[in-house]
This record gives C-alpha cells, structure tokens and sequence, in this order.
C-alpha cells in the first residue's frame, strides 16, 4: 500500500465519527434551513446515515449536501422518507447482510439476507423508475466490465434517486487478496463514470471519497435534461 494512504485505526474512527456528530448538531443548530427538516444523521467509520422525512427531493439534496460538507465524511447513506412514502430501497449483491434491514436484497445464490436471485451481470428483474435508492457495496471489483450494472442501475432509479457505491481501493492489499476480484477501482474511476458519452446514462457525483481501504461513491441519477456536472463541482473529489 502506498505510504502516503494510511487506514484510519478503529480509535480514530471512534473519534472521527464523534467529531461528526458534534460537528453536525452544531451546523443543524446554526443553519435555519436544517432546523426545519426532520431528518437525522447518523455517523459510522465516517459514513452518514440520514434518516427522517422531508417534503421533496429537493430537500433532501440540501441535507445530503450540508452533511457532505463535513470533513471527514466518506458517503452519505439514506433511508429518508419523501412526502410520508418510505423509500424503495434495492441491495445488489446482498448476500446475509444487507446494508439496512428492510432492504429488498438482489443476489446470484440464495442466502437468509436474499429476497430475488439475479444475475447482476445481465438485467435486473425491476422495472423503469422503481427504486429510490441502490446499493452496490463490494460488487463492482467482482464484474469483468460493470457498465451494464451502473446502466440497469440508472434505469430502474427514479428521478432523484441514488445508487451507493462502496469497494476495495486498488492500492490497499484487499483489493488483489481476494481472487474472485476482476477489477480495480479509484476515487478516479467514478470521475470517468461520470463523464462517459456518446448517449450513455449520466451521473453525477454528489460525494465521493477513500479512507485508505475502500472507494465511496454516491451517484445521483441524471435524467436527459439535467445539466451535466459543474466542473468546480467535479473539482471537489477529482483530479
């Protein structure tokens, strides 16, 4: 592993996370906006998980974004309730666990956690504009070329909806140890992701990030209207 790239110990991932929640009830507790949405975060090995209810997508981008702000945060995970309805929530590749119990979970073997089989290298079983929210958490460095997930994944999402993204970063040793891993991926890779052209399904990275182990991503679904990325955006997480 690169000398530069330490994994944070599990003491200061403690620390970290504690920095976090102190950090977000201040922001809440200063930012009028924030006080008017039930939603609440919580902080684990960095990642935020928001839970509550706002009154529309819009809403919920502002919390994601206020949260993201934060230093030390890696993704921002959701299970927010849009208008009084619970969000339709996929995991891809689930296995036993799911990321979060109610989960519906996707996988290619059954296991206790698995609710569909799926072949997660062909079409997924779901229609247009279905889900809310998709995890691919170690799956992608299992795929020979994982485009046509990424491109299932913008199908079934509906407008607004996110697909989190979580897998070994290519210069820690998890990444090579395990054989059944066919590719390497980088905080850079989801850059490529999002800029892909001629026609393919677009993407815009409303965080990105790597502790030293793992690459995050959360990748909002683009329709055919939406603006492309801003490039000072992009800025943020890309080189």
């Amino acid at each position: 592993m690169p000398a530069a790239v330490r994994v944070p110990s599990p003491e200061r991932l403690r620390a970290i996370d504690m920095f976090l929640d102190g950090a977000w009830a201040d922001r809440v507790r200063h930012d009028g906006q924030l006080r008017e949405f039930d939603v609440r975060a919580r902080f684990d090995q960095g990642v935020a998980h928001l839970t509550g209810d706002v009154d529309g997508h819009d809403q919920l981008r502002l919390v994601r974004q206020r949260v993201g702000e934060l230093a030390g945060v890696l993704g921002v995970w959701s299970r927010v309730r849009i208008a009084g309805r619970a969000p339709v929530v996929v995991d891809l590749g689930c296995g036993r666990t799911k990321q979060y119990a109610g989960n519906i979970g996707f996988d290619l073997r059954p296991a206790p956690g698995v609710d569909v089989l799926a072949d997660l290298s062909g079409s997924l079983p779901l229609a247009d504009a279905s889900v809310d929210v998709l995890f691919a958490v170690h799956i992608l460095e299992h795929l020979s070329d994982f485009l046509p997930l990424l491109d299932e994944a913008h199908r079934v999402l509906r407008p607004g909806g996110v697909l989190h993204v979580l897998s070994p970063w290519w210069g820690h040793v998890n990444a090579i140890a395990d054989p059944t891993h066919v590719r390497l991926l980088d905080v850079q890779t989801f850059k490529g992701i999002c800029r892909r052209m001629h026609d393919a399904p677009r993407w815009f990275p409303l965080h990105a990030g790597c502790d030293g182990a793992s690459v995050f991503a959360d990748l909002l679904r683009l329709g055919p209207d939406d603006p492309d990325p801003d490039p000072h955006h992009m800025a943020r997480f890309f080189d």
